[in-house]
């Protein structure tokens, strides 16, 4: 397909193409893929006296007197006509549209599509588009595509520029799947797709549209993605053999559930094929995770290697370092934290000890990455919280791999083990993370109680209040989380800043209020979270910066303003930063809608603190856009296909994708060169997020 500059298409010039720019579009190409967000159906025109009050309609009539301009107040001039059918009349009125005058002629007939109102002066319809008849001319239905515009840009102009595009390149258009397996999906040919996306004939043919393209997304993402994991197979790793556990499960003060030993035997069976092992962890909060990694690091040391665990922030790799020290320490093996705030000395002391292989387990942030660290024995690197971090960060990590070979230095991969704290339905995980083995822990360590979940409203405060001043008098502490950071909403939802400081001064001047924002400096960020951590808060105000991560087990209530505006995933996270240590634990929603909706997504958490079941239901309330947010499933290249929508064609695409690499694993066969292309472009895209 051609990638001519969408600047030389007739109509569109400088101005214009700079528009479409702003929409990520320059080419030809891409504007063949710049879908509709919408289409309005357009398909029935009523009589006039069909038509209902309150509705968006399309209708004939004539325009039966001319159109007077009257100037209601400067800057505001109102056009009005009337006309009618056989049947009835419909008063017409359009603002500050002054060419109207010129092109609405009393005599002529139009195809007309607006709102429609019924008024005590009968029907009105106000600003309405029109189209005029020939005489003689039946009048046809049409499905209307609506773009995501902007300024400079009309629908009109988006529509006059596709067609241009798709007559200058519908011959050029190659398309990537094989007759083949087209044929035997009963996928409509792309250029085909393309026009009917744009323009549909009918919805059914909208339908068999949208199915191709959809399907060549998905495709297209599955051939990429299983691509990538066939080339991890082929990779060879260090064999990392098991020893007894019987040391290890005995220095822990609780018995690991049935879930982590499950996933530390399927981590071990990879790091004992020979092979690399590139595996995801996911679990719930509170599934115990870092117990796994734990085990895992264990055994690497065992069989006299390095373990690097990154962590997204000083905090939690400060965390991670004061839990498994000690435990390290057990067993004679020494855990060393690097971060980079620690003081010089204590960076080069860390760097040295590094280097000279006399640490076991590294615990750090992005100061791992840095070139002064040299690990001379590492065999496993652990990503906490994956989402944080791109896939090439992890890269960067495991390029620092090597090995001892007596005095011989070898170059060697480390090992992946890679950990998401957000829940995701099984299938779809398999999905946004097919490079990777998965691994999933569904049970909780044994004595974690649930966290008891109300849904209340604004009438509650007073309560809620003092529910709050309760848990300061029993020494626990408590989270507030706002939606918004600075004032002028026009919701005028809470912002923390302001929220917090009301707090301090007319609420709680007897308790000690501190703020978390996302706009604050993480050298800010770490000083407000240790000072949490140290028990000198007793509420801490935050937006959702506090979702990930941190264990402050004596935090027992979760209060978040506004639930309404979070998704349930989400909210689950938040919720999981409390109900970590013995107490009973709480979490608070405050809503100010009373909407069926909201009342049923809120029932949700109420009822459950399974974060699989949660986020089931949030994936089929919300879809996988909102669930995940781009930066966090890094799925670039999806344009229509939902991943909850769509399912039954992402196994078709999954199966389909099998079945060619089995036949063609590297796409190199010449009539698969365009798939490889488009493959290729996927993964560039997504160099820094998919993972």
């Amino acid at each position: 397909m051609s990638d001519r500059e969408i600047r030389m298409l007739k109509g569109v010039g400088p101005a214009r193409s700079a528009a479409f720019a702003r929409l990520g579009i320059t080419t030809r190409r891409q504007l063949l893929h710049f879908y509709p967000r919408d289409y309005e159906d357009r398909t029935k025109i009523l009589p006039l006296s069909a038509l209902e009050n309150d509705k968006v309609q399309s209708f004939v009539a004539t325009v039966l007197e001319p159109v007077t301009v009257s100037r209601v107040r400067p800057g505001l001039t109102l056009l009005r006509t009337v006309a009618g059918d056989d049947r009835a009349r419909i008063r017409l009125a359009f603002f500050n549209q002054n060419y109207v005058k010129d092109l609405l002629r009393p005599g002529k007939t139009y195809l007309f599509y607006g709102k429609v109102s019924r008024t005590t002066y009968g029907l009105e319809a106000a600003s309405p588009e029109f189209t005029p008849l020939s005489k003689g001319e039946v009048p046809e239905g049409s499905i209307e595509p609506i773009y995501p515009l902007t300024e400079g840009l009309t629908r009109k102009v988006v529509m006059q520029a596709v067609a241009q595009a798709y007559a200058l390149e519908k011959d050029r258009l190659q398309d990537p799947l094989p007759d083949t397996l087209r044929e035997e999906l009963g996928l409509m040919p792309l250029a085909e797709a393309l026009w009917q996306i744009h323009r549909p004939e009918s919805f059914d043919l909208l339908e068999k549209a949208r199915r191709r393209l959809v399907f060549d997304e998905l495709f297209v993402l599955a051939l990429g993605l299983l691509m990538l994991k066939n080339r991890r197979t082929g990779q060879t790793g260090a064999k990392i053999y098991t020893f007894p556990w019987k040391e290890f499960y005995a220095a822990l003060p609780f018995e690991l559930t049935g879930a982590q030993k499950l996933a530390i035997a399927e981590a071990m069976e990879d790091m004992q094929s020979g092979r690399l092992m590139n595996r995801l962890v996911q679990g719930d909060v509170g599934s115990g995770k870092t117990m796994v990694a734990a085990a895992l690091a264990y055994q690497v040391a065992r069989n006299g290697r390095q373990t690097a665990l990154m962590a997204p922030t000083e905090i939690l790799a400060a965390q991670h370092h004061q839990k498994l020290a000690p435990l390290f320490a057990r067993f004679g093996m020494k855990a060393v934290l690097l971060t980079g705030r620690l003081p010089a000395a204590a960076k080069r002391e860390a760097r040295e000890v590094i280097e000279a292989n006399e640490a076991d387990l590294i615990i750090g942030t992005h100061a791992l990455l840095s070139e002064q660290v040299a690990f001379p024995n590492l065999g496993l690197v652990i990503c906490d919280e994956q989402h944080r971090f791109g896939v090439a960060q992890r890269a960067a990590l495991a390029a620092k791999g090597s090995r001892l070979d007596g005095d011989t230095v070898e170059s060697s991969p480390p090992h992946v083990l890679v950990m998401s704290a957000t829940p995701i339905p099984r299938t779809l995980a398999l999905i946004l993370y097919g490079d990777l083995d998965l691994s999933i822990l569904d049970e909780r360590p044994p004595g974690r109680k649930d966290v008891a979940t109300y849904c209340v409203g604004e009438d509650m405060r007073p309560r809620i209040e003092s529910f709050v001043r309760k848990q300061a008098a029993l020494g626990h502490q408590t989270y507030i989380v706002c939606p918004l950071v600075d004032e002028g909403d026009t919701a005028e939802l809470k912002a923390a800043t302001a929220f917090a400081e009301n707090l301090q001064k007319n609420v709680f001047p007897d308790l000690s209020v501190d703020v978390l924002h996302g706009k604050m400096k993480s050298a800010e960020k770490e000083a407000v979270m240790a000072r949490f951590l140290a028990r000198e808060t007793d509420v801490l105000v935050s937006t959702t910066v506090v979702e990930v991560g941190v264990d402050n087990p004596n935090a027992t209530l979760m209060i978040v303003e506004n639930a309404e505006r979070f998704g349930l995933s989400q909210l689950h996270q938040l919720r999981g930063r409390v109900g970590r240590g013995d107490a009973q634990s709480y979490c608070i929603l405050i809503c100010q809608s009373d909407s069926e909706t909201t009342r049923q997504r809120m029932d949700v958490l109420c009822k459950t603190n399974d974060g699989f079941v949660v986020a089931e239901k949030d994936l089929a309330l919300r879809g996988p856009g909102d669930f995940f947010g781009r930066r966090q499933h890094g799925l670039p290249g999806l344009k229509l296909a939902s991943l909850a929508a769509d399912m039954a064609i992402l196994k078709e695409a999954q199966t389909a994708a099998e079945n060619l690499l089995d036949e063609d694993p590297e796409l190199a066969q010449t009539e698969h060169a365009l798939l490889a292309s488009q493959v290729a472009a996927l993964f560039d895209e997504a160099k820094n997020t998919l993972n």
